[in-house]
């Protein structure tokens, strides 16, 4: 595959990384800000919205392998400017909503979008581009797709206080047409639909046996649900954990803020420091930093521990953002990609839709002792890359 200008894929990250932004920001990070007066408006609980959520989660999973597929044989213009276009449809009817069920109709539609229109695809649409040389551009995407709480939720919050919470749902659908879909067609034509022949050249030969790429498979579609697991429900309940701990409600919010730019932090430190490391090694690290912070946390409590455990458990989080891109790539290389990658991210869209729910429970229960949960699991992701070996496995799994 030949090597593009600088120039321009520094021009395909930054249209990419912007169009990921407004993509989270409108999608995943849409309910925080708008459940609460959508509920009111609708007669129904904030629960019931978070419900729809979790059903467009789901959705996600279900098409992830898919729109995987599609992008591998005909890359990820087409696909990701058809997500545009679902994005806008599904929050135009989110801002028609008149009750419980066009709600969940709405959502189903982002389902769809999400499914084909986040990370895992803009990452299989970087690699059909750029093959096995894909990780710097990974990581750049991630850097400025890192900011979209940061961006969306003010920008909720301001289009609600103006034009109302319908207003808001449908400004974000006018910024997917009129930015988001420019920015997905900037993005490079592949020169033919790729073949079984052509992708397979580009990784190595298949030595192992297809029993060894599928444990690979198995054991990193485990990481990836642990930690979607471990990241859903630090988000909803991180501010309630600290106060369990011995935070004051103030003191949780400030060192909560933190998250953001631990995770912006780490990810210039993988780009930086760690870009020339294997991604098994960074994997290794970044799922320990969970349970390090945790653990200290849980035996010392608040406050010094409780900064400590934000910036280390964003730190982590914020690698293994790009980890889920650039580990399947470095372990089976660019062959099958996107479809692999959809099938291995399926479990973390359901841990996901599970979390808020499942850690909400665990926290009524147990206190600041349900981190102790978040920590186990945090410790049997580090297990799992442990049995990996950097060589990774060629093998991929049929």
């Amino acid at each position: 595959m030949a090597e593009p200008p600088a120039a321009a894929r520094s021009a395909t990250v930054l249209s990419l990384g912007a169009a990921q932004t407004l993509a989270w920001a409108s999608s995943y990070y849409l309910p925080a800000m708008l459940a609460t007066p959508m509920s009111r408006a609708l007669g129904v609980t904030p629960a019931t919205v978070f419900a729809a959520f979790s059903l467009a989660l789901v959705v996600s999973a279900l098409l992830g392998p898919w729109a995987g597929r599609a992008i591998d044989r005909r890359g990820g213009r087409p696909v990701l400017m058809a997500t545009s276009v679902l994005f806008a449809l599904g929050l135009a009817a989110l801002g028609l909503a008149q009750g419980a069920a066009s709600l969940f109709a709405a959502w189903l539609l982002l389902g769809l979008a999400m499914g084909a229109g986040l990370y895992e695809a803009a990452f299989a649409a970087l690699v059909r581009l750029y093959g096995q040389g894909a990780r710097n551009a990974i990581t750049g995407i991630t850097l400025i797709a890192g900011f979209a709480s940061t961006l969306g939720w003010p920008l909720s919050t301001l289009m609600e206080q103006l034009w109302g919470w319908r207003g808001a749902c449908f400004g974000w659908a006018a910024l997917h047409l009129l930015i988001g879909l420019p920015l997905n067609a900037w993005l490079p034509k592949v020169a033919s639909p790729a073949t079984e022949q052509g992708t397979r050249a580009e990784g190595a030969s298949a030595a192992e046996p297809a029993v060894a790429g599928l444990r690979t498979a198995a054991l990193l579609a485990l990481v990836f649900a642990i930690a979607g697991f471990i990241s859903t429900a630090m988000a909803a309940h991180l501010p309630r954990l600290l106060q369990a701990s011995g935070s004051t409600l103030a003191a949780a919010a400030a060192v909560g803020a933190l998250i953001g730019p631990a995770q912006v932090g780490a990810r210039l430190l993988e780009y930086g420091l760690l870009r020339r490391v294997h991604p098994l090694w960074v994997a290794r690290l970044a799922a320990a930093l969970h349970p390090l912070g945790a653990i200290a946390l849980a035996v010392f409590g608040a406050p010094l521990a409780a900064l400590f455990f934000c910036l280390l458990h964003g730190g982590g989080n914020g690698i293994l953002t790009i980890v889920k891109g650039t580990l399947p790539l470095a372990l089976f290389g660019p062959q099958g990609y996107g479809r692999r990658q959809g099938l291995m991210m399926a479990p973390a869209r359901v841990a996901q839709a599970l979390a808020p729910w499942l850690f909400g429970l665990c926290l009524d229960a147990w206190g600041a002792a349900a981190l102790w949960l978040s920590a186990g699991l945090g410790l049997l992701a580090t297990a799992a890359l442990l049995l990996l070996r950097a060589g990774g496995s060629r093998s991929p799994p049929p």
